[in-house]
């Protein structure tokens, strides 16, 4: 049978968005944090982040470059769709982006997401986003998204690509302290931790296990391709909440830290809780991350994120498929998770609720 995207007539790309000029920083900065009280002393310290990268966070070009290789991928397989991309907090936004697939025709429209992972902010709340940006539309239109990929092999094998050159630049350390490789993601407010994915919800809830079990996968899989094992551990970037609020631990540098302490003496930042370079990962890792390892004595590369790297769009692209297939009724993509295998599932309504806004309108 021919491959085919069939219901759907456009793709849509969904990313977070960032400034790309200093005056875009402050605003996109208000964008994000609408309705949360965060103090303007606050917002001012993070602006200093991206005004000494002249403003501009390396996300919306990093998402330019992915619907490229998409559109080249979908191209090369005869899977041809307009292709747009949709912006959480900065242009184009998610309403500029379904209005212009609209004008063009479509009326089914598949969602990529530059989220892997299941919890609130990123995986509700872009349905939410989603939502409301539908109810800007003129034209009756219908918006489907793939499943979470974080364990797809295309995802996979992107990240043992990334982190086998990382620790094969940072050469063999003694055999006495082999090279250790931290795993990094976004840290969240505990409670948010432990909605993620679908319900029934258990602690520490499936955004821990999602991100334990690709850090297994993908340490299993570099350490055989340097011959030796290599011990691992997940820590945590860009805590970002009131000091009293519980969130995810262990912040990466006081993790940095407890390694020197231990004795190890060279380390691999893997951030695989991200599919390209945010400004939590040119900053938080690439600037305060290494420069704190380098204090400590350590020897420290930073891996790549999975970006555009041929297996993780290829990869993409065979859940597009596998997603139409779905909706064509001639696969079924079940809605429950098993904690740490999460399998293949699409996150009903009720999944990864905030828990002081339940209900808001999902797409």
């Amino acid at each position: 049978m021919t491959p085919t995207l069939q219901p759907y007539d456009a793709v849509l790309l969904i990313s977070f968005g960032g400034p790309e000029a200093p005056e875009d920083v402050m605003p996109f900065l208000l964008r994000v944090t609408a309705g949360r009280g965060i103090p303007q002393t606050r917002l001012d310290h993070v602006a200093e982040r991206y005004l000494a990268r002249d403003g501009v966070s390396p996300i919306n070009a990093e998402t330019r470059a992915l619907a490229e290789a998409l559109t080249a991928e979908l191209d090369a397989r005869g899977l041809s769709l307009p292709l747009a991309i949709g912006n959480r907090n900065s242009p184009p936004f998610l309403s500029e982006a379904l209005d212009q697939l609209a004008a063009g025709g479509a009326r089914r429209i598949l969602s990529v997401t530059t989220s892997a992972f299941p919890s609130y902010p990123s995986c509700r709340l872009y349905q939410e986003n989603v939502a409301d940006a539908l109810a800007e539309v003129v034209e009756d239109v219908e918006v489907d998204r793939i499943r979470h990929y974080a364990h797809h092999p295309g995802f996979v094998a992107a990240n043992v690509s990334a982190v086998t050159a990382a620790v094969r630049d940072l050469g063999r350390a003694q055999q006495h302290s082999p090279t250790h490789l931290v795993f990094v993601t976004h840290s969240l407010p505990t409670e948010l931790a432990e909605t993620s994915g679908p319900p029934p919800w258990e602690s520490p809830g499936s955004y821990v296990d999602w991100h334990n079990t690709l850090a297994h996968n993908v340490a299993d899989q570099v350490s055989l391709a340097m011959g030796r094992d290599l011990p691992w551990s997940l820590a945590y970037c860009s805590r970002s909440g009131a000091p009293h609020q519980e969130w995810l631990e262990p912040d990466i540098n006081d993790h940095l830290t407890a390694l020197a302490e231990r004795g190890t003496t060279q380390v691999v930042l893997a951030p695989i809780g991200f599919t390209s370079d945010h400004m939590e990962v040119v900053w938080d890792l690439d600037t305060e991350a290494v420069a704190h390892a380098e204090r400590l004595g350590l020897k420290v590369r930073r891996a790549s994120t999975a970006r555009t790297d041929p297996a993780f769009v290829s990869g993409l692209v065979d859940l597009m498929l596998e997603r139409a297939a779905a909706a064509r009724g001639e696969e079924r993509l079940p809605s429950v998770i098993d904690n740490g295998s999460p399998g293949r599932h699409i996150c009903p309504r009720d999944c990864c609720p905030h828990p002081t806004h339940r209900g808001a309108p999902t797409a």
